[in-house]
């Protein structure tokens, strides 16, 4: 981190300034539908299963569903289990954050 800031891996200050905007616009919306409409406008599907299949490995790393029975239910690799587990555990928060709302 820098300054505060979460910052993506590899940052130039053009990727900073990019990665600034896209916090910005999302933290400026409130309504789900407008997430929902955003995040398809600026996605393409398969980034979106993609990172939909990521926050189902991390809800269920987070119930202690061991990993190969994670892998088995979600279709995601064994790898990705295990990278989604250590950002969830040692990362930023922003997993923890996002649980932890959803257990609101």
């Amino acid at each position: 981190m820098t300054s505060g800031k979460v910052l993506p891996a590899g940052t130039t200050p053009e990727t900073s300034h990019r990665f600034d905007d896209l916090v910005d616009a999302f933290s400026r919306l409130r309504d789900p539908a407008t997430v929902a409409a955003f995040l398809r406008d600026l996605c393409t599907l398969t980034e979106l299963d993609a990172m939909g299949q990521r926050l189902q490995v991390a809800r269920l790393v987070d119930g202690g569903v061991p990993y190969q029975e994670i892998s088995r239910r979600t279709g995601a690799s064994t790898a990705t289990v295990t990278r989604v587990a250590q950002w969830l555990h040692h990362g930023e928060g922003g997993y923890r954050a996002v649980l932890k709302a959803g257990r609101r």
